[in-house]
């Protein structure tokens, strides 16, 4: 029998059956309930707890979830929800959560070895509910926004819970990234994120048509030099190996058919002890092919994790008129995991800025790390979302491009990219948005392509 599949069940039970108003007074719940509460589990389900001690959860095994534990189980939420107790419905999946904590580390480990990761519990579309074991992160409070949103999930620590209801239409993957990407994040408890605007040059034409009623864009590369493109962005990764960055990430729009395969074999390439000095994470420039605007994620040995396409079109005006960005969405979000480090997503562009997009995200995997490559003619409407991110103890990495400015728009272009971090209520504020400013000659027309930027992430 699945545990999962039935605290799925229970979560689902509460989240029908309460409202909002539940959750908040339940955060303050009594000592005597929280006793009358350990106490008809205790006499249900003895093995949650160390010996008779009502406060003191028993971490379990596998060899723990026996038929009888099970059937104990199902016959006490049997009870309780016939009784509409739902503050000891809640009080048990707490217990649970807590309990089945080694449990959960070791699916971590397991999800590690696996190209990507289906949820715990096999009841998702009857529940509503999808369950994953939660990373910790290093920059996240543990009672994370418990005093802002009145949630279910508010009270799991050991357990990611997805709620199809925030989710909505998207498909989500998950992706445990393996420990020996990140070998030193345990002691350094900190990301050291690269940055580069690439280059002020374009190699694509943006290409109107109507389809419809609509008038859209879209975008054909030039017969250009694909091989010099690639091996300014393999420069670029080499200049993050020397830095030791663990985390490089290049805009949208200037790859081409060629980036992906060029920059992978490039890495497989070197020798064992270089690969290791090479970005855990390589987020490669997008490339627009076939109503798709995709960026592809590299690891640190040249293999494509994922690739994640753009789900939201960006708008453009050309002599009065708008145009949609043709790209159909695949509706696919890739969210990484990594013990200490939380939950990762890249949203390209657009994807950043539609807010209910960005939040939906945000608050259903609880992210800790959005990446987000850009090609845009300004900056502000990032900034005045990076507040939204930080809010939810997420922190931001937005890189932009030279090749995006257009004259007359010199003053939205004084900064290229930011780094937007959570820090403790004792340090200087100055240290939260990390500017990236443009280089001299960008305004000139003079681009060195020598402009790559490097700031740290740390634990609070």
């Amino acid at each position: 029998m699945n545990i999962y599949n039935i605290i799925a069940e229970s979560c689902s039970l509460v989240i029908s059956s309460c409202t909002e108003d539940f959750f908040v007074k339940y955060s303050c719940v009594s000592e005597e309930e929280k006793y009358r509460i350990n106490s008809i589990i205790h006499q249900n389900l003895p093995s949650l707890f160390e010996d008779s001690d009502l406060f003191c959860i028993h971490t379990l095994k596998e060899t723990d979830l026996t038929d009888g534990f099970f059937i104990s189980l199902q016959t006490l939420l049997a009870a309780l929800k016939k009784s509409s107790d739902y503050y000891a419905v809640l009080g048990l999946i707490q217990i649970l959560d807590e309990s089945l904590s080694n449990l959960l580390q070791q699916k971590i480990a397991d999800a590690q070895k696996d190209d990507f990761t289906v949820v715990l519990n096999t009841n998702r579309e009857t529940s509503g509910i999808g369950l994953l074991p939660r990373c910790s992160c290093v920059w996240e409070r543990k009672h994370r926004l418990s005093h802002s949103y009145n949630r279910m999930d508010n009270f799991l620590f050991n357990m990611l819970l997805m709620d199809n209801s925030i989710l909505g239409v998207l498909i989500d993957r998950h992706f445990f990234l393996s420990k020996n990407l990140f070998p030193d994040f345990s002691t350094r408890r900190s990301l050291k994120i690269a940055a580069t605007p690439l280059r002020s040059e374009r190699s694509f034409d943006v290409i109107p048509y109507s389809e419809g009623k609509v008038q859209y864009f879209c975008i054909e590369y030039k017969n250009s030099d694909f091989e010099t493109e690639n091996n300014l962005i393999w420069q670029k990764i080499l200049d993050a190996c020397s830095k030791k960055a663990d985390i490089i990430v290049f805009p949208e729009m200037l790859g081409n058919p060629h980036t992906e395969e060029f920059i992978s074999s490039k890495i497989k390439a070197l020798p064992p002890a270089e690969k290791e000095n090479v970005p855990s994470m390589i987020i490669l420039p997008s490339y627009w092919h076939k109503k798709s605007n995709i960026v592809t994620i590299l690891d640190k040995y040249g293999n494509v994790i994922c690739r994640q396409s753009k789900q939201n079109p960006f708008r453009i005006e050309q002599n009065g008129s708008g145009y949609l960005e043709g790209i159909f969405a695949s509706q696919v979000v890739n969210i990484f995991h990594f013990e200490g480090i939380g939950r990762i997503a890249i949203l390209i562009c657009k994807d950043f800025l539609t807010t209910k997009y960005m939040e939906q995200l945000m608050r259903c995997f609880k992210l800790t790390l959005i990446i987000v490559p850009s090609f845009s003619t300004g900056s502000y409407d990032f900034r005045q979302s990076f507040d939204l991110c930080a809010h939810d103890d997420c922190n931001v990495v937005w890189i932009n491009t030279c090749s995006a400015f257009e004259k007359g728009k010199e003053s939205n272009f004084e900064n290229i990219g930011y780094v937007r971090k959570r820090i403790s209520r004792n340090d200087d504020e100055a240290q939260m948005l990390c500017k990236m400013n443009v280089c001299n000659g960008m305004f000139s027309g003079k681009c060195s392509h020598d402009c790559i930027y490097y700031e740290t992430i740390s634990g609070v």
